[in-house]
């Protein structure tokens, strides 16, 4: 069985002090793509980096930026981001008035596009968009909430993306699931198997602080491959 599985790790698991060195790590490492949350105060209780941080970071590095907003002023960072030129742009459907209005900006822009869900939102909310989404971001933990001790995969995590992919060839679109909060190494496999094609990489993969980034990215993608076989030609390409 062959996968191509895209491994983005999450930028606000960096050392924010050290953000330029840290994404060069990154990159040395063998990795292409990074994924960039943008959230503000009253989605989430954590707002760790802003768009003038995105801005400048963008410059100095030929990593993919994905984008991942979790704001209740979507139009406002869509339309700031668009100046950037990220590789694609993805919010929510939950605090989103005009969900089809919001896609078909970033898509104007030629950008790529999706919509996120968080852990308890029902897949069938994308019924009339899902044929406008590059990629659905299902949240497997509640957003802002990583850093508690106590926070982990919600329990119907596997399940719902499942549920999401069957939804995805039931309407024959060609969006693909990533997955974003508690991706441990131990779960790895079971995430593809259940339909992940892009794994958000945080503090129990990439970043885990006993291995450097090489020595994590190389202990996933041996994991990848023993588990389902996987060459590998895709990898660092969202």
């Amino acid at each position: 069985m062959e996968k191509d599985i895209v491994i983005s790790p999450s930028l606000i698991c960096a050392d924010l002090c050290n953000l330029e060195k840290e994404v060069a790590l990154l990159k040395n490492a063998g990795m292409q793509s990074l994924h960039v949350d943008i959230i503000d105060p009253h989605f989430s209780p954590s707002m760790p980096i802003g768009l003038s941080t995105v801005e400048q970071l963008h410059n100095k590095t030929d990593m993919d930026f994905n984008i991942h907003i979790m704001s209740t002023m979507n139009e406002f960072f869509i339309k700031q981001l668009i100046k950037i030129k990220p590789d694609s742009i993805i919010f929510h459907c939950e605090t989103s008035l005009h969900i089809e209005k919001m896609l078909q900006i970033i898509k104007t822009a030629d950008i790529k596009t999706g919509i996120a869900l968080n852990p308890a939102t029902a897949i069938n909310i994308l019924d009339y968009v899902i044929k406008d989404c590059d990629y659905i971001l299902l949240m497997l933990i509640n957003p802002g909430y990583a850093d508690g001790k106590g926070e982990e995969m919600v329990p119907y995590a596997l399940e719902k993306i499942r549920d999401c992919k069957s939804f995805i060839k039931r309407r024959h679109s060609n969006a693909k699931i990533i997955v974003d909060g508690r991706v441990s190494m131990k779960l790895i496999p079971d995430l593809i198997d259940a339909g992940a094609e892009v794994l958000v990489a945080g503090s129990k993969s990439v970043f885990r602080k006993e291995n450097t980034f090489v020595e994590n990215y190389r202990e996933i993608k041996q994991l990848i491959n023993e588990h389902f076989n996987f060459t590998g030609g895709n990898c660092d390409e969202l």
